[in-house]
Parts: C-alpha cells; sequence; structure tokens
C-alpha cells in the first residue's frame, strides 16, 4: 500500500505540473483569444473590453486558480468559439480516440507477442533474419506515413475500404470499428516491430541463465521451459515498453486522425489552437496527459506484481 500510495502522490503532483505547464504556455505564446473571435478589425478598445470579461487581465496564478479549481470539479469551461460547455465538445469525441487507440494496442500485443516469441525460437533461421529486416523498414516509417501508403493500397488501390467514409458509433458500432481497423494498423506496426526486437532479445538473453540450464536439466522440454519459465521474466521489460507505447498511441492516434479523417480529439484540438480557443485546447492537453500518467501509473503497479523485488527506490 505505501508503495500505491507514493506512486499515487506522485501522478498527481506530476498532473498538477503538468497542468500549470500548459495553462501558462499559452499566457505566453503570441495570439490573443479575444481579438480571434473579434476579428482584426475590432478598435482596441471592444478587444480590451471583452479581455476584461473574459478575465484574461487577471494574474496568472489567479486565473490557473480559477480554472483548476473549476477542472476539479468537471467544470472544464466554455469554448471561446462555440460559446458550448468543453466539457460536452471532448465527451462527443474522446470515445473516438480511446477506441482507435485500443485497437491499436490490442493489435500491437497480438502481432508482437507471437512474432517475438517466434523469431526468439529460431533465432538464427531464414525467417528470424527476414522478420528482422521488415521491422528495421516498418520502424523507419513515421505512422502518419504509414496511414498515407495504408490508405494508398487498402483504400484506394484494394477498395477494402472508403477513405474518408468515417461511420460514427452512434450510428453504427460495426462499421465504426470496421473504419477504424486500418488507422490502428498504422498506429500499431511501427511500435509492434519495436516490441517483436525487444521480445526477442529479452527471451534470448533469459535462455542464456543458468536457470534455463537447470530446467532442461530436469528433463523439460524446450517448448515447456520457454513458456513456463522463460517467458515471464521475458515480459518484465515488455510490459514496460508496453506500457509506454500504449501512452505514446493516444498522441500518434490523434494525428492519424487526421489522416484518415476520423473526428476525434484531434481535428477538435487543431481547430481550437487555429482560433486560440484556449479553454479548448488546455482542457484536451490536460486530459491527454492524465491518460498517459494514469497508464504509466498502471503499468508501474503491473511492473510491481510481475517482479515484486522492484521497489519505488
Amino acid at each position: 500500500m505505501k508503495y500505491v500510495a507514493k506512486k499515487l502522490a506522485g501522478l498527481i503532483a506530476t498532473l498538477a505540473v503538468v497542468s500549470f505547464l500548459v495553462f501558462a504556455a499559452f499566457a505566453v505564446i503570441p495570439g490573443d483569444p479575444a481579438t480571434s473571435m473579434l476579428g482584426t478589425q475590432a478598435t482596441p478598445e471592444k478587444v480590451e473590453a471583452l479581455r476584461e470579461e473574459m478575465g484574461l487581465n487577471d494574474p496568472l496564478m489567479e486565473r490557473f486558480g480559477s480554472w483548476a479549481l473549476h477542472f476539479i470539479q468537471g467544470d472544464l469551461g466554455t469554448s471561446y468559439s462555440y460559446q458550448m460547455p468543453v466539457s460536452s465538445m471532448i465527451g462527443e469525441k474522446i470515445p473516438v480516440t480511446l477506441a482507435l487507440t485500443a485497437m491499436a494496442f490490442l493489435m500491437m500485443v497480438a502481432i508482437a507477442v507471437p512474432a517475438g516469441i517466434f523469431c526468439a525460437r529460431h533465432a538464427g533461421g531464414f525467417l528470424d533474419r527476414s522478420i528482422t529486416v521488415v521491422n528495421q523498414v516498418i520502424m523507419a516509417i513515421p505512422p502518419f506515413f504509414s496511414g498515407i501508403l495504408i490508405t494508398l493500397l487498402f483504400g484506394l488501390i484494394l477498395h477494402w475500404f472508403t477513405p474518408g467514409g468515417y461511420v460514427s458509433y452512434t450510428q453504427s458500432a460495426g462499421r465504426f470499428l470496421g473504419y477504424l481497423i486500418f488507422p490502428a494498423l498504422a498506429i500499431s506496426l511501427p511500435k509492434a516491430a519495436m516490441a517483436v526486437k525487444l521480445l526477442r532479445s529479452s527471451v534470448l538473453e533469459e535462455m542464456k541463465l543458468d536457470y534455463v540450464r537447470t530446467a532442461y536439466s530436469r528433463g523439460n522440454r524446450t517448448k515447456s521451459v520457454l513458456y513456463r519459465h522463460v517467458l515471464k521474466n521475458a515480459l518484465i521489460p515488455v510490459v514496460t515498453f508496453l506500457g509506454m507505447t500504449l501512452a505514446d498511441m493516444v498522441a500518434g492516434s490523434i494525428i492519424i486522425e487526421q489522416v484518415f479523417n476520423i473526428p476525434g480529439l484531434g481535428r477538435i484540438l487543431l481547430t481550437s489552437i487555429s482560433n486560440r480557443d484556449y479553454p479548448v485546447v488546455q482542457a484536451i492537453i490536460v486530459c491527454i496527459a492524465f491518460l498517459v500518467i494514469f497508464v504509466n501509473f498502471a503499468v508501474d503497479l503491473i511492473y510491481k506484481l510481475v517482479d515484486p523485488r522492484i521497489t519505488l527506490d
């Protein structure tokens, strides 16, 4: 419990620091929400009056304290551009981004674990070398470019899906998930390639240790040794990598949404940045930060369960 409590305290402190940095960043970067709302032809008097009404002239710490208090209570503010609660705007979009992230993560695990074990069992063979080469190529391709290639191949050439033919989850859950398959593939492939390489190396390192030779000396076969002894220890660094990857996939999903024309958090985030709609941008970035920090927190707990030797130090 002490380990969990300290990790939880660290999570809260990290989120508080990230929230302040995000809030402070938008206070110093160029651009004025009041001018963006009124237009460049507005008189300085009207701009100043609107800034006063919006509270933009208040001291930074006072504005942050007010924003943080409302945020904790579930009030994410009101959009400058749309004049509607930010929570409603995000609530409509976040299921899309989370579904895309979850599908990409499951694809990555489904590809990486069997492939990594296969490569380790057949290390040095033709298929192992072939998969290693393919891995290197895939890791060198950015996800957004993978998305473009997948759209070209599966959308425009093979016609397996209609580019831009997104269907909302409120209309058809099946068609919604079907459309997400290819964007999720674009996100998962580079991460799966990295996970295959890591798992292969981890298994091969474990196979050199004394406890493996002891298991063989007791008459165990290779398959039994691998799955009953080696894999549990080999997965420890992989679990950490998967957790970090899951957090990274949230940001990756936002980028891929633009390539596949998916109306998730990515589209509303870019639009809000262009419009200097800071309440929306701040809320989205803090929510993403929370997801990333929470995932890392969960990974730490899982890591502790997998390897009880791990301590906070």
